[in-house]
């Protein structure tokens, strides 16, 4: 029953040369980080530079060269808490149905007046009616242009709430509407987040959503929380739109259904443009950083078929006349049309320089984000801060794994230099499953390796207490560790198993420390059943075969 067939030992001591091979990059992680670096941009250029081939060349293409990604509390980096303003969608809503409504309203005007929409709540749409008697109409086209929500919580409910008070009609989004607003509002704003964060090449960014309506925003690596807050909290709205006049009057009149805008280049110079645009950002297809013919740093766009056809025609109805390019409410540039733009891109140039071209880059490709963030939490943790805990770390690990190797040696002599090395063992394959599915190491997730130094060796003080009781019932010695090593398997498993149980809630529970606790805790644990059980009795079964004790001390 002791015996090991030869294809079990092949394929314990693999997974162990595995292991070591996969961890092994972590012992030189600058090293490999800059090979990793350069690997991955000189993809995205589709070129590398002399200083990206050097730092390629650091490494071997043909090792693995995955790490064990460091959080924030290790790397340093930026944490930031951002409140979304979803009620700027209520009035966004309310904008858009405005041109609409009316519409529906004038259709019939000669039973209900004339139309005018009047002052209110910004989340509110108020249109003053001039035959107050015929309300109910007013009300009932208005109805009309409701929908049914297609939420599960709002399942036959519209979309709008409409109600009038004297010859006032009033039209705002109905609760459950904005609550399906509010979710949706949440998780664009964390894709738009997430795109811009992993626009600039960050690792393991963490973006979650924290309550009704904030967003945790966790960035290793980045400098600073100013330098993040930049990047995602810029609006970056591009619109293109016809242009009325040029002037210096900021108060000039600009007329219905035409809005007066600064220019970004020229001090003093406003342009009035209508305020429905011909195309928007949110046709763009993509946006790369370039220079112009005059070797000034531009940024190159693209529409998809839509925009394009939309900007086509406008183009081709339009020549001589100028255009403006709008960006966050400022025209960045109003070029006069001398052809039909047919082909769907164009360029945008100013005054800018080469970081503020790949800037303005990245944020049109990422988009805009659909309301305001405010942010309530901001904090920049440093690299040095993040290096004294991974030196702090160190020291914990090591002091607990000679401690434990102190002890079990002390107490179970060569059996306990067995279960040592299968300690040390544990921690490898734990990093190396770690650098292998991409996990993050936390300093919870240290102490999480660290307990799992302490757990890994009490499935070995199991085993080797049960062999100790064969012993003293005075069984030969294979027996007794083929006895200790089958009777002591069904303790080990349950033992185990509660606790990944408890280590998978946590994971798939908790957030922030808990789960990076979590993450090493199961893995640790998964790995620590492999080298107690299978591991050590390999090493057990080798060392009888050689030295054959017929008498066993432990």
């Amino acid at each position: 029953m002791l015996d090991i067939p030869l294809w079990k030992r092949v394929l314990i001591l693999g997974v162990v040369v595995i292991g070591l091979i996969w961890a092994m990059p972590n012992m030189f992680y600058g090293r490999v980080e800059a090979h990793n670096d350069a690997v991955a941009a000189a993809e995205k250029a589709g070129f590398a530079t002399e200083e990206q081939e050097a730092a390629i060349d650091l490494w071997p293409d043909w090792l693995p060269s995955g790490l064990v990604n460091l959080g924030l509390d290790l790397r340093g980096g930026a944490h930031l808490l951002a409140e979304v303003h979803v009620e700027d969608v209520y009035k966004s809503r309310m904008d858009s149905l405005w041109p609409e409504l009316r519409r529906a309203l004038a259709e019939e005007r000669e039973v209900i007046g004339a139309v005018r929409r009047v002052e209110g709540p910004e989340d509110q749409l108020h249109v003053e009616i001039e035959n107050p008697d015929q309300m109910a109409r007013a009300v009932e086209i208005a109805r009309g242009l409701a929908s049914p929500i297609v939420t599960l919580s709002g399942a036959g409910q519209s979309d709008l709430d409409i109600t009038a008070s004297g010859n006032t009609l009033i039209v705002q989004l109905s609760d459950a509407e904005k609550a399906a607003t509010d979710t949706r509002t949440i998780q664009q704003s964390l894709e738009i987040v997430r795109r811009r964060v992993d626009e600039v090449g960050t690792r393991e960014p963490t973006i979650q959503r924290q309550g009704s309506d904030r967003i945790l925003i966790q960035v290793p690596g980045i400098g600073s929380a100013a330098e993040l807050k930049e990047l995602i909290g810029t609006t970056a709205q591009l619109t293109f739109n016809p242009v009325i006049g040029r002037g210096t009057d900021p108060d000039a009149r600009a007329g219905i259904g035409n809005i007066v805008l600064p220019s970004q280049n020229e001090e003093g110079v406003y342009y009035t443009v209508e305020e429905a645009p011909v195309v928007t950002g949110e046709e763009l297809t993509d946006a790369s950083p370039s220079f112009d013919q005059n070797g000034q740093p531009a940024v190159d766009f693209r529409f998809n078929p839509s925009g394009a056809r939309k900007f086509g025609a406008y183009t081709a109805e339009n020549i001589g006349q100028p255009f403006a390019i709008v960006l966050d409410n400022e025209v960045i540039s109003a070029p006069v049309i001398r052809d039909a733009i047919t082909t769907g891109s164009g360029q945008i140039s100013g005054s800018m320089d080469v970081a503020e071209s790949t800037q303005l880059a990245v944020l049109l490709r990422a988009g805009a984000l659909p309301a305001e963030l405010t942010f309530l939490e901001e904090r920049t943790i440093g690299p040095e801060l993040g290096q004294d805990s991974i030196d702090a770390g160190k020291l914990a690990s090591i002091v607990a794994i000679v401690g434990v190797v102190a002890y079990v040696v002390a107490s179970y002599g060569i059996f306990g230099v067995f279960a040592s090395v299968a300690v040390i063992m544990n921690v490898v394959l734990l990093l190396a499953l770690m650098s292998a599915i991409g996990a993050t190491l936390t300093l919870p997730g240290i102490a999480g390796i660290v307990l799992t130094v302490g757990t890994a060796v009490d499935a070995n003080v199991i085993i080797f207490e049960r062999i100790r009781e064969e012993l003293r019932k005075g069984k030969r010695v294979v027996s007794a560790v083929d006895t200790g090593f089958r009777e002591a398997m069904s303790a080990i498993i349950d033992a185990n198993v509660t606790t990944f149980i408890a280590g998978l809630v946590m994971f798939f529970l908790g957030s922030g420390p808990v789960k990076g606790f979590a993450v090493t805790l199961t893995i640790g644990l998964a790995t620590s059943v492999f080298t107690a059980i299978y591991f050590t009795r390999l090493l057990i079964v080798v060392w009888l075969e050689r030295r054959r004790p017929k008498e066993l001390v432990l």
